[in-house]
This record gives structure tokens, C-alpha cells and sequence, in this order.
């Protein structure tokens, strides 16, 4: 892939000097993680690789080690002490840049920044003193009084405000020091707008959505997952042969702590493995004596609730069992139907396969049968 045009030069600052009450994190939330990594170091890698520099970063009182331990690894960066408001912390960001022409004024709860946001703005400072990205209002308003309807707003004129902001450095430091505004500033755009200065319209992304609620750092489940699961057991005299959950007669059976039934272990493990939720040992240790024989329907059963716990439902099983004797053809309706009914699917949802190793291996002696299973789930 060819590398993306460079950019104009520009400096940037990142606002992450607030305490994100809202949203429910055990630290401030541009600390906390979000999709592998901490909501602060999502839009700084992404200012650093468009090139910025310096890039300045507003962090509260005493956040300066949960700063960099965020940013680990990363430079480019320097951090300065955030003020009482929003305002204040740019202001301190923007003295602390020095000399820029262009800057870019972002807040860290944005963490998904794309660069094409980034070149719009920056494209728009050609012509403008401000520019600020901002996508339309597609529902109705409505104006309340006391909860209750007292009017509309025009829609069409109206835009929801994004960041990062984009200024000509000189002029949006010049609003920041002249602003004596009584209520605190939402925005840099008000800023500049109270110093008389014009702010152009670009196109935002939504991508940006800011990081508020507690709900908001719950990622989104993708709407299918797969794991895999594999198992072996020993074959031994004087044991039970339970297979795809079902008694088989045979003249050995599967030796081990429950009832070692290897076709709904590897199920078991594949349905965990979908959910990122361990495997069976985790939730059934063999140390425990209150598995000792335990039927491993019981496993399985409780495999498919944590899988609905977790907001998924069992696309399909596909389970090979792997072993030289006993045959599993005259098996093989009763193993899916019995699966099927454990799992609460349709029994087409169930797979059930049987190859030997040719004679090679632990398999291939008779000395123990193994499986292997893919299981698929769907977001409900």
C-alpha cells in the first residue's frame, strides 16, 4: 500500500485533563482501556503518525505517571499540567507549543481518529482561521421547559460539533489570552468565534463519537465468533464408553476424572474458546472431588448458557472423533440428536465425523480415542 501524502505542518494538543466521572471507569477514563488500549493513546498515535509536532497534552493534577504509562513506548509528546476548566488546559497546552502556524485542538475521549478528518481540516486553514468538523442532525428537536414541549429547532441549520479543531495557531492563542468569557467555554470554536473570528464547516466522521457513559467503552460484539476445542482420553478395561453423549458398548471405555466422554470435552472447550471464556479444567477442575464421574452433559449444558449469558446463540458444531474401534457410523444420528438436545439447536446445526489415523499413533494402537471440535456462534 502506498504511503499517504504528507500533511502540512502543524502542532496539536490533546485536552485529557478532565475526570470522566460519567463513565464509570475505576480512573479517569482517558486512562482507562478501550479496544486493547488506553483511550489516551489512540488519538496521539494517530496525531503522531499524521505528524504533528510538538504535540502538547493537558493531563490533570498529578496524572503525569498514568500519562505515560499510557503513552509507553511513544515519543513526540510533552505533557503539561491541565487547568480548572477546559479553557484553562488549552490555554496552558497552547503557550506550552511555542511557535506553530497550524494547530489541531482535540479531546482524548474522541480516541478514533481518522487522518482524512485530519487532511479536511487542515486544508480548510488555506482559507479559513478556524475549521471544526461537524456532521448534520437527522432527528427532530425539540425545546423543553420543565419536561415538557415548548418548540422546535430548525434542524437543517443546525450541526453536531466534533473534534479535533483546526487554527491558525496565532490567531486562536490571541482568543485564548483575550477570553473572558463568564461561562465556561465549551468549545475553541467559541473561542475564537468570541474573539471575532470566522469558523469554517468540514466534514466530521462518525467514527468520533466521544467516549462518555460507562456504557460507552462496552465494545461491540462482532456477530460471529469460532473456537476450537480438541481432547483425548485413554481407553481402559473395565470403564464405560460414553461418546458424543451417548453409552456405547464396548470392551473398553474412556478412563478420567468425570465420565471422560472426549466428543462433548471438545465441544465444551470449542463453545469457551468462542466466548474467550477459559476452558473446561478452568470451570471443572479435576482436583475437585464433585466431578468425579460427573456426567459431561452437565459440562455442556453449562458451556451453551455461558454462551447466552454472553449475548450469543450456537450457530453450529462441527465434531470429529478420531479412533480405530469402536465404529461410529451406527452411532452417529443418536450422537447429533442427543448434542442437539443439550444444546437446545436444531439437530441440522450438528456435525458429528469419524476418521481413524491409519493405524498410527495412540489412536491408531487403540490405546485411547481423541476429538477435535469448531464451534460457531452468533450474536443474538
Amino acid at each position: 500500500m502506498q504511503d499517504p501524502a504528507p500533511l502540512p505542518g502543524f502542532a496539536a494538543i490533546v485536552v485529557a485533563a478532565g475526570q470522566g466521572l460519567r463513565a464509570g471507569q475505576p480512573l479517569p477514563k482517558q486512562f482507562a482501556r478501550w479496544r486493547g488500549k488506553p483511550v489516551l493513546r489512540h488519538s496521539v498515535e494517530s496525531l503522531l503518525a499524521a505528524g504533528a509536532s510538538p504535540l502538547v497534552i493537558a493531563v490533570p493534577e498529578n496524572g503525569d505517571q498514568a500519562a505515560h504509562a499510557a503513552l509507553s513506548g511513544l515519543e513526540g509528546y510533552c505533557l503539561v499540567p491541565g487547568g480548572e476548566t477546559r479553557q484553562q488546559s488549552v490555554a496552558h497546552a497552547l503557550r506550552a507549543v511555542g511557535a506553530a502556524e497550524r494547530v489541531l485542538i482535540h479531546d482524548a475521549a474522541r480516541p478514533d481518529l481518522p487522518r482524512t478528518v485530519i487532511e479536511r481540516l487542515l486544508a480548510a486553514l488555506d482559507d479559513y482561521a478556524g475549521a471544526i468538523p461537524v456532521l448534520p442532525v437527522v432527528d427532530s428537536l425539540s425545546l423543553d421547559t420543565g419536561g415538557m414541549m415548548r418548540g422546535t429547532a430548525p434542524r437543517e441549520q443546525l450541526r453536531r460539533v466534533q473534534t479535533p479543531q483546526a487554527f491558525r495557531f496565532a490567531t486562536i492563542l490571541a482568543a485564548h489570552n483575550a477570553w473572558q468569557g463568564d461561562a465556561p467555554a465549551g468549545d475553541d470554536a467559541q473561542v475564537l468565534r468570541a474573539a471575532g473570528g470566522e469558523v469554517a464547516h468540514v466534514t466530521g466522521d462518525e467514527r468520533l463519537a466521544k467516549l462518555t457513559f460507562a456504557e460507552d467503552f462496552m465494545t461491540r460484539l462482532p456477530p460471529v465468533r469460532t473456537g476450537m476445542g480438541y481432547d483425548v482420553h485413554r481407553l481402559a478395561v473395565g470403564e464405560e464408553l460414553w461418546l458424543g453423549g451417548i453409552r456405547i458398548e464396548h470392551d473398553k471405555g474412556l478412563a478420567g476424572h468425570s465420565d471422560a466422554d472426549v466428543g462433548l470435552h471438545a465441544i465444551v472447550d470449542a463453545l469457551l474458546g468462542a466466548i474467550g471464556n477459559g476452558d473446561i479444567g478452568s470451570h471443572f477442575p479435576p482436583s475437585d472431588p464433585q466431578w468425579k464421574g460427573a456426567s459431561s452433559d452437565r459440562f455442556l449444558t453449562h458451556a451453551a448458557q455461558l454462551v447466552g449469558d454472553a449475548g450469543y446463540a450456537i450457530g453450529n458444531i462441527d465434531l470429529t472423533l478420531i479412533c480405530e474401534a469402536p465404529k461410529i457410523g451406527p452411532y452417529r444420528e443418536a450422537m447429533r440428536t442427543r448434542i442437539a438436545e443439550l444444546l437446545g439447536v436444531d439437530i441440522h446445526a450438528i456435525s458429528v465425523k469419524a476418521t481413524t489415523t491409519e493405524r498410527l499413533g495412540f489412536t491408531g494402537r487403540g490405546e485411547g480415542i481423541a476429538a477435535q471440535a469448531v464451534a460457531t456462534i452468533i450474536r443474538e
